[in-house]
């Protein structure tokens, strides 16, 4: 007798279950999904026990005829695929007909359904798999499908789940993003008595995430728009074979490609400890792709510290044929058929998007550990999933970002290492020169008046010194544009330029600040061929390790083109020559060290350009001036200015930013004065 045997179909749909079904939230995804390829527009989640006991999901989709609701429960039955044509070209977020008998093998599962072509509905229960029982109903149109005891007969899978409140949180952030991606639908979440998510239909993208997240995480973010491009299909000069055209879905493919990309991101200042705030939709269909993800990273590199991820929601949108979903089993990874056209096109449309906002961290009112995603929004799931778990530590605030997140993993730091390579050093006091400046807020005398007698409300009593009428306080100027404007006061331990402007008071970092504009004059020269020089008196002699060695051979190019004249001289060991402008004698073996240590650690999983951008990054730092340091008038204004007139001043290429903002509303709110 043979070995080799065919599987029952109940012992198939565990399998397949095992790949679908990994745990509670996978049920609402599949569930969900298909409530939205039947064109509801209210949708309601119920769950208990973080969905072991109980999922339910109500719509208010077109429903199915009987014979189809039974045709559902069988194996690769789908009404969204007719041949093999049409997995080139998938635009329902459902396809494989495998979720209901998967999901039916390992509960105990109830629908209720109701076409509009028929006048009463369809009831069918199932359990493990074995229908028990299928019968008229009067129904409402819709479906119903309720979904107890999941893997009750699959004691190992289980005892695999998490705590209720871990699977629970799955759920709400499945829900969270999928409400998300649809804003002109109703999505209702609720676990037991309590409701966790309630969204009502809404006209624009701002408007759901000011639902979500509140309204503290929208003044936040920066808005993409509509960003397009297009790519230019080589036409093939040779006919297709009829092998390979009877797979297509069209004879002759058009000559271009249109890529919509819309959303949020978060300015460099705000800034995550994981990457359970970045919402990536394809087409309308919740993705996690390392393609687009590193696109994201690459966005936001020499802006943001490694070890930290910003808040994005981004929606793409393509041509159905451009995208692979059929790669994995939940469908949450895909293939693009032109992955590095779409990579360039995401990281420089965000990168482009930054530049023009030229956003300003500020000082933050919100107390220590909170986030403005928790005052405004009902689940957001990161900080929920953090709360229950503490997989990883809350997101800092505003103020904790600049002060603690780049330092924190930085190497102890050595006599004489600037402020942007390690914790910051003890400061020395010295006496002042002259009189403090005094604050000038530029507005004339105010008179106050009167208000209206009191209304019976909660009100704070008036001083005898009154109260700044709202007209009197400037517009909030988030924008750092408004750095040219700055009235320099003096500076802060020698360390921190403190200055004026339209609105309230600035501190700039004055090492960062000088880094950033070093570091983009030094891309400047790079990128015209023109980096100023130095030759030395005499050439260095740098002993190298092997691993540095090799290191040092793939980037010679590299450092010559950044101003570095080196050479090999003898075994494991370089001679220099010239280097940088910029670039004192008594860093410049340093700088080498650092440069060599980047190609070691980035190089192999990098591309080019970071590199470039790591060795300006270096060369800038090691150039600005130092903490510590004295400066006059006439240099403050000018380091303002120059600042002013970067592309990206809002923070340092190390990520760390430059400059807070301390409002005159805050000012005023302060000393009680609004």
């Amino acid at each position: 007798m043979g070995r080799i045997r065919i599987l029952p179909d109940q012992v198939a749909n565990k399998i397949a279950a095992g790949e679908v079904v990994e745990r509670p939230a996978s049920v609402v995804k599949e569930l969900l999904e298909n409530s939205l390829d039947a064109g509801s527009t209210d949708l309601r989640v119920e769950v208990e026990s973080g969905g072991r006991r109980l999922i339910r999901i109500v719509d208010d989709g077109c429903g199915m005829l009987r014979d189809d609701a039974l045709l559902a429960f069988e194996r690769h039955a789908t009404s969204k695929l007719r041949d093999v044509k049409d997995l080139l070209s998938i635009a329902t977020l459902g396809f494989r007909g495998e979720a209901l008998p998967s999901i039916a093998s390992v509960s105990r599962l109830l629908l209720e359904t109701r076409s509009a072509e028929e006048t009463t509905g369809t009831r069918i229960e199932i359990a493990g798999g074995k229908m028990l029982r299928c019968e008229e109903a009067a129904l409402g149109g819709g479906t119903v499908i309720t979904v107890r005891d999941l893997f009750y007969n699959v004691p190992a899978r289980r005892k695999f789940l998490r705590t209720e409140p871990t699977e629970l949180a799955h759920i709400a952030s499945l829900v969270t993003h999928y409400s998300l991606a649809h804003p002109g639908k109703t999505f209702r979440l609720t676990a037991g008595p309590n409701e966790l998510l309630h969204v009502t239909p809404v006209a624009t993208m701002r408007e759901r995430v000011y639902q979500v997240f509140g309204s503290q995480v929208l003044d936040e973010l920066v808005e993409i728009g509509v960003r397009e491009k297009e790519l230019f299909l080589p036409q093939p000069s040779v006919a297709p074979s009829e092998a390979i055209a009877e797979y297509r879905s069209e004879p002759d493919e058009p000559p271009t490609r249109t890529f919509r990309l819309t959303g949020f991101f978060s300015r460099p200042q705000i800034q995550k400890g994981n990457r359970n705030s970045i919402y990536i939709f394809v087409n309308g269909r919740l993705i996690r792709d390392r393609l687009l993800l590193h696109a994201l990273g690459s966005a936001y590199h020499n802006l943001m510290p490694p070890s930290a991820y910003p808040f994005a929601l981004l929606f793409l949108e393509c041509d159905p044929e451009e995208v692979d979903v059929n790669v994995h089993p939940s469908k949450t990874e895909v293939r693009f058929r032109h992955g590095s056209f779409l990579h360039d096109f995401i990281r420089d449309t965000i990168r482009e998007r930054l530049m023009e906002s030229r956003p300003a961290p500020s000082f933050s009112p919100v107390p220590r550990g909170s986030t403005g995603a928790q005052q405004g929004a009902r689940l957001p799931y990161s900080e929920f999933s953090q709360m229950i778990e503490n997989e990883a530590p809350a997101a800092p605030s505003v103020v904790e970002a600049g002060a603690e997140a780049g330092p924190a993993a930085a190497p102890p730091p050595t006599p004489g290492t600037p402020y942007a390579e390690g914790p910051l050093p003890e400061f020395t006091l010295r006496p002042a020169p002259g009189p403090v400046p005094r604050l000038d807020f530029s507005a004339p005398p105010l008179e106050v008046t009167p208000g209206p007698p009191p209304s019976g409300k909660l009100h704070r009593h008036l001083d005898a010194h009154g109260e700044f009428p709202a007209e009197a306080i400037p517009p909030s100027e988030m924008s750092l544009s408004a750095l040219s404007d700055l009235r320099p006061l003096g500076q802060i331990h020698e360390s921190f330029i403190i200055a004026a402007g339209r609105d309230g008071l600035w501190i700039v970092d004055q090492h960062v600040a000088h880094e950033r504009i070093l570091f983009e004059q030094v891309m400047k020269q790079r990128a015209a061929g023109r980096v100023e020089m130095q030759r030395l008196l005499m050439p260095m002699i740098l002993q190298l390790t092997p691993e540095q060695q090799i290191d040092y051979a793939r980037i010679a190019d590299e450092l010559h083109a950044s101003g570095f004249e080196t050479e090999p001289f003898g075994n494991r060991t370089i001679a220099v020559k010239a280097a940088p402008a910029a670039v004192g004698a008594a860093d410049l073996e340093r700088i080498l060290f650092e440069i060599l240590e980047i190609a070691e650690g980035e190089l192999r999983g990098a591309s080019l350009d970071d590199l470039r951008r790591n060795i300006c990054a270096s060369i800038a730092c090691r150039a600005a001036i130092k903490i510590n340091m004295r400066l006059d008038a006439s240099k403050m204004e000018w380091l303002l200015r120059a600042l002013a007139a970067t592309d990206c001043p809002m923070s340092c290429p190390h990520g760390r930013p430059i400059a807070l903002h301390y409002g005159t509303r805050e000012i005023l709110k302060a000393f009680h004065r609004i």
